[in-house]
């Protein structure tokens, strides 16, 4: 999900993996009174889902070792944390520990000064993560931030009894989704689960498509800020295949009004309603937890995103998030901040949050991992992701993220509008392009 000589290049951060050796989105713990955190106090906001567990323990078991310096927990969906945490950035209330993405978001909170420069204060974290992922947490040089959970590859899961009652080959080219697509829209079955009302599901489409197409350079250009990056012919033709998967009727029609956050894309597929879903490996841990007979009696199946035949990119290509990051607070008092720092080095991906993660389906970040899997009851899964992301020659992070906030937002707006049949790809070329002069 390599021999130990390939390299994988962590998108457009110019970092690469090399010989990885292992690898690897409400309740307990004490809730914030108010609308953000306090600078003299240890705060923590997350997501909610099957993670949210593991980093209870987490902080729970620190509470119990520090019970004078609680952490206070909070958790949220991934869109209301995105909105929430960007207030609270902006208005220095902040939580001290900030969960992100690294990528643009990050350099864009150094940038601000929004968090503080960890570099020689985290080197027991660090020394036990893989050492290319940590590095996705420097922007200049700098240490800001340190991974906080699993290395998370796009993956495209299917429901196999739904493929095997309609005679379905696993696609692993174009030519074979589409006519996947045309049997199971033919049958009265969603093709594909989407999750349009989240509308950052359908990224992982122009991502892969971009990448089969075009290779891993057509995207670093935008993150480069190159003038009319965005109108290399690549991302025409990705576009053009996703207007063509929507009109194959691959999403169904009401796919702007399914939501991700309550796992209602994986709900299409475990309840039968839908033969396929691309999402992050985050969504096996859903499919576990909302449906763990389904996982166990075999019926979750899953593959690397198809090829495109006479495509420059290399088809074991991944794009995804090489894990999630906790930063420090610059808004926090100094003693708060090394609190949080001590924390990070001695509870954050412990063997028990390691052992946790496992569990739960999940690869944490962490190296040497290799003997791990065997045995336990998601060996499959966690075979498969750990071959993918250590065979992928390239990695490349979630566009929304590699790209600073603003235009990752309005990425968002456009492809959304694609999908929705209101632009077409010129439009999408001329509008994104205008965000590398604004």
């Amino acid at each position: 999900m390599m021999q130990p000589t390939r390299r994988a290049t962590l998108a457009g951060l110019g970092l690469t993996i090399p010989a990885l050796a292992g690898l690897s989105a409400c309740g307990g713990g004490t809730q914030p009174s108010g609308g953000g955190g306090s600078p003299s106090s240890l705060s923590v906001w997350a997501l909610t889902g099957a993670k949210q567990d593991t980093y209870e323990q987490s902080f729970n078991a620190w509470n119990e070792a520090n019970p004078d310096n609680e952490f206070s927990m909070e958790f949220f969906a991934n869109d209301s944390y995105k909105e929430k945490i960007r207030t609270a950035i902006g208005s220095g209330n902040a939580p001290t520990l900030v969960f992100n993405w690294a990528g643009g978001t990050l350099a864009d909170y150094v940038a601000n000064g929004s968090v503080v420069d960890l570099s020689g204060k985290v080197d027991d974290v660090l020394g036990r993560t893989i050492e290319s992922i940590g590095q996705v947490g420097q922007v200049d040089g700098a240490q800001y931030g340190v991974p906080n959970n699993d290395t998370q590859p796009v993956i495209l899961y299917y429901n196999t009894a739904l493929f095997e009652e309609h005679s379905v080959t696993p696609p692993t080219t174009w030519d074979e989704l589409m006519t996947a697509v045309e049997t199971f829209s033919s049958a009265g079955i969603t093709p594909i689960s989407l999750a349009g009302q989240s509308v950052w599901p359908e990224l992982m489409y122009i991502q892969y498509l971009t990448d089969r197409i075009g290779g891993e350079g057509v995207f670093q250009k935008a993150v480069a800020g190159e003038a009319d990056a965005w109108s290399d012919p690549a991302i025409t033709s990705a576009l053009e295949s996703i207007i063509e998967l929507v009109d194959a009727g691959a999403f169904g029609n009401a796919f702007g009004s399914v939501s991700a956050d309550a796992g209602a894309d994986a709900a299409l597929v475990h309840t039968g309603q839908a033969a396929m879903l691309l999402q992050g490996s985050w969504v096996y841990g859903t499919f576990k937890q909302d449906a763990p007979d389904f996982v166990a009696d075999g019926n979750l199946g899953f593959l690397n995103f198809p090829a495109m035949d006479g495509g420059a990119g290399d088809p074991a290509n991944v794009v995804g998030n090489p894990a999630n990051y906790w930063s420090v607070s610059a808004d926090a008092d100094p003693e708060v901040q090394e609190l949080a720092i001590q924390y990070l080095n001695e509870f954050n991906l412990n063997q028990e949050m390691v052992d946790s993660f496992l569990a739960m389906g999940a690869i944490p970040a962490v190296a040497g991992l290799e003997d791990s899997f065997a045995g336990l009851d998601d060996e499959d899964f966690l075979s498969f992701a750990y071959d993918m992301v250590l065979n992928a020659p390239h990695f490349q992070l979630s566009w929304d993220q590699a790209l600073a906030p603003a235009p990752a937002q309005e990425l968002l707006n456009n492809l959304s509008r694609i999908f929705l049949g209101e632009i077409q790809p010129d439009e999408f070329v001329t509008n994104m392009n205008a965000t590398l002069d604004a």
